[in-house]
Formats: structure tokens, sequence, C-alpha cells
């Protein structure tokens, strides 16, 4: 017995009665529409006003590549540098203390950072200022003797009191780095004869760095802006030399514009740096990086077209 069994598949369809292509419609997003609109407006509104104030626009270009606004910004950076530098070593030290099991260690660790970090920082760049009222001299035997007036200059006045403030600040980023990693890996570390200090450095600190680089980055930042505050003991960087050209002058706020200017170009820069090296210590821990800048340009491009596309 046979049986005919007729089989039909997609080709055999007659073309009348094939569904039809879907026709994707892109999704109409009339909040972003709005909520831009009234971003223009009000950045239209605040240039409008800066126009029409009674500012010398001329005074930024002529002023922006002076030679005391340069080295102001040598200045920045120098102390920006040096500041971060004790900050980060004294942090790691620190949060290696705070994490010690000996008492005497751990507490002293705690009172430094609940001193630096419960203070403000022009207070303590006062302090160490005005220190002469308590060490009339410093002693250091026969290697060094001298008045603390002398001593205590602004630049080290201004390197103790923003590195100093920002070890405490770093200590507690870097205690956290260090708690992020499990404690089987130091575990496995010892038990393959590894000493503690080749444990913290090898095992530890480099899976630690996914977490302290990224608050490291903004405190880079922040520090760049802090050190607007040494000028209050007489040190002489961007901020304190563009009042200067502002004083002399006449042109006060032009100045201040201008500081403005080059703090943004700096603070952008350090922002991409920040990226790139967020970006390098990702690669162990997720399976795609995320874009660069210029990749994240391209999508958006791309985006766009296919979306015109559809439109049409």
């Amino acid at each position: 017995m046979t049986s005919d069994i007729s089989k039909k598949g997609p080709e055999d369809t007659p073309p009348s009665s094939r569904p039809e292509a879907i026709k994707a419609i892109p999704v109409r997003h009339y909040g972003r529409y709005v909520s831009a609109l009234i971003a223009i407006g009000a950045l239209a509104a605040i240039v409008y006003a800066f126009a029409q104030g009674d500012i010398n626009w001329n005074a930024i270009p002529d002023n922006f590549f002076d030679e005391r606004i340069l080295k102001g910004v040598r200045e920045t950076l120098l102390l920006t540098i040096l500041s971060m530098l004790i900050g980060v070593v004294g942090g790691i030290i620190l949060s290696v203390m705070r994490l010690s099991k000996n008492p005497v260690t751990s507490s002293i660790a705690w009172f430094y950072i609940w001193f630096f970090r419960g203070t403000p920082v022009l207070v303590q760049l006062f302090i160490w200022f005005n220190l002469g009222f308590v060490f009339e001299y410093v002693n250091l035997g026969p290697v060094y003797k001298d008045e603390w007036s002398d001593f205590m200059t602004p630049f080290l006045t201004a390197l103790l009191g923003l590195g100093l403030n920002e070890a405490a600040y770093m200590a507690e980023i870097c205690r956290a780095g260090l708690l992020s990693v499990d404690e089987g890996q130091t575990e496995a570390s010892q038990a393959l004869g590894m000493s503690h200090g080749k444990t913290l450095r090898r095992v530890v600190l480099p899976q630690a760095m996914r977490v302290i680089v990224p608050p490291t980055g903004n405190e880079v930042i922040n520090m760049l802006k802090t050190t607007s505050l040494v000028a209050a003991v007489q040190y002489f960087e961007l901020l304190r030399y563009a009042q200067d050209i502002g004083t002399s002058s006449g042109a006060t706020v032009e100045t201040l514009l201008l500081a403005a200017a080059w703090y943004l170009i700096m603070t952008s820069i350090l922002s991409v740096g920040q990226f790139y090296l967020e970006r390098y210590y990702a690669r162990g821990s997720s399976r795609a990086l995320p874009d660069t800048p210029f990749q994240k340009i391209k999508a958006n491009m791309l985006s766009l077209g296919n979306r015109a596309g559809a439109g049409h």
C-alpha cells in the first residue's frame, strides 16, 4: 500500500500567499528632542548673556600663551605629579598598615586617615605654613639645621599640605582595592611558598589595580584643581599668575576665564589618559573592552546613517 504525500516548501507557495516583509519602524524618542531643544536654548541664553557683558574677550587670546601663564601651567602640573606621588606611596603604606593584624600599626594608620580626612586642605596648608610658632628651628643634627621659616618654603608647604592629605584618601582607595581580591589568592600564594611582600606585589596588587585605577584617576584630576589653593601660602601657580596679570592689566574676570580654560584643557587630557588606563586594566575582567571615543563616534555615525536609511 502506497500513499502519495505531497510536501510543499516555501518555494512552492504561491507569491500571493507569502507573508509580507516586516517593516521596522524606528521608535520616536520625543523626550530626547525636547530635552535637546531645552539644552540648546539654555546654552544660547548663557552665550548671549556673556556676549552682552562688559568683558574684553580679546584679553584672553592675548594672554593665553603669556610667559607667566605657561610657567603657572608647568608649576601646577609639577605640583600635581609630586603631590600624587606622595599620596599614592603614602596611601599604599597606610592601607597595608590599616589591614595589618598589628594593633599598633593599624591604629596609627586609622588616626592618620581620621585626622587628614577630617580637616580641610586649606587649614592644613596654613598649619604647615605657620608651624614656625611651634618649631623655631629644624635640627637634624650634623645633617641639617636651619630656621623653620627658611626651611618651610611655599613650595614645600604646598607639597606637604597636598601630598599628605591625599595619602589619607588614597589609603582608603587602596584598602578597597586590596579587599576586593579574594582571600583564596593569598592563601594559594602562601601555599606555594611566596612571602607576604611577594604575594602583595605579584598577586594581590595587580588584581586590585582594576578597582584602584578609576578613583585614583578622579583624585589626580581633583588634585590638579586643588593646587589652586596653594596661592594662599604664597606659592605661584596658574591661578596666582592669572590673578597677578588680571590685577596689573585690569582684566580680572578675563584672566580668571583664561585660567579656567587652561584647567579644562589639562583635565580633559588627564581624563583621556584615565580612560585608556582603565581600559588596559579591564582586559582580564571583561570579555569585551569598552569602546574608545573614536569607536563610539563611528558607531553613532553608523546608527544615524541606518536610521536615515530606514526613514526613506
